[in-house]
């Protein structure tokens, strides 16, 4: 019984040590992944926009995938509107 508390104890502050050690590190590690979504939201919308991408043939199947996240995408890359002729989303 004791023992179990003490190994509960234990892993309760092991989760709180590293959640400590991690936090300030968290805006950073979430910001870098935004900035490579933004990169690959580019790539992959990069050819309706006119701007050619040497990739298009393996980018086309995963543009259905990626228009539910396109209108959040262009708002924040500064486009109030979207820029796909082809594609209203606002």
């Amino acid at each position: 019984m004791k023992l179990a508390k003490i190994k509960a104890l234990v892993k309760d502050l092991s989760y709180l040590a590293e959640e400590a050690y991690n936090a300030p590190f968290r805006s950073a590690v979430a910001r870098a992944r935004r900035e490579q979504d933004d990169l690959f939201m580019l790539l992959i919308f990069s050819e309706m926009m006119g701007v050619p991408n040497p990739a298009s043939y393996y980018t086309l199947e995963l543009q259905p995938l990626m228009l539910e996240k396109f209108h959040d995408w262009h708002l924040r890359m500064g486009m109030p509107h979207s820029p796909l002729d082809q594609f209203r989303c606002c």
